[in-house]
């Protein structure tokens, strides 16, 4: 995740998701089984064709940010979904500022996948359609889904970043109904 603050707004851009790479091991709530997620490249170039995609944070739709018809743009490319938007949140220049913004996050309607067995009662989900419905962005209070989040500050000058190494460690989590988000499906990181 790229930042660039500013007085009154702060600038947010990076990968929302890198296609074709594993997300953490998860649980499914409803089965309680384990299983690791990847999305099929050119699954979020179909999805942006079809609805306008909220910008939240910490996928709290109370805290709506802006969409793709205000101030958020997402594209697929060969790396994923990348998004840019441009925040006029205070809380989120502070945040910003004090460098509390860990990466990004999504919420989605799936709309047709197909598992496989991996190991030990492993499986990974491959999500060939999705409905996208918001791109959030996580702050201290959570953990995003992938690994490793890359984050970078520019006030005057770029300040390098580091890769954060999370842990399946996780906050307490607001659950949402109906809407499909990583969040929403993990019941417990890396535990068995």
């Amino acid at each position: 995740m790229k930042i660039q603050i500013r007085n009154d707004s702060v600038e947010i851009e990076g990968y929302v998701n890198a296609v074709g790479r594993d997300s953490r091991p998860m649980r499914d709530r409803s089965t309680g089984e384990r299983f690791v997620e990847q999305i099929v490249p050119g699954v979020f170039t179909r999805a942006l064709t079809r609805n306008d995609v909220d910008l939240l944070l910490n996928h709290d739709h109370e805290r709506v940010l802006g969409s793709t018809k205000t101030n958020l743009e997402l594209s697929e490319d060969s790396i994923g979904l990348k998004a840019r938007a441009t925040i006029t949140d205070s809380e989120v220049i502070e945040k910003a500022r004090a460098g509390k913004l860990r990466g990004w996050s999504f919420g989605f309607y799936d709309r047709d996948s197909r598992n496989e067995e991996v190991r030990d009662g492993l499986k990974r989900r491959y999500v060939e359609d999705m409905d996208l419905k918001e791109v959030s962005i996580i702050d201290d209070r959570k953990l995003p889904c992938y690994e490793g989040t890359l984050i970078s500050a520019r006030a005057d000058e770029i300040i390098q970043g580091e890769v954060l190494e999370v842990r399946a460690e996780i906050a307490e989590t607001k659950e949402y109904p109906k809407l499909t988000s990583y969040w929403e499906r993990i019941n417990h990181l890396g535990k068995d």
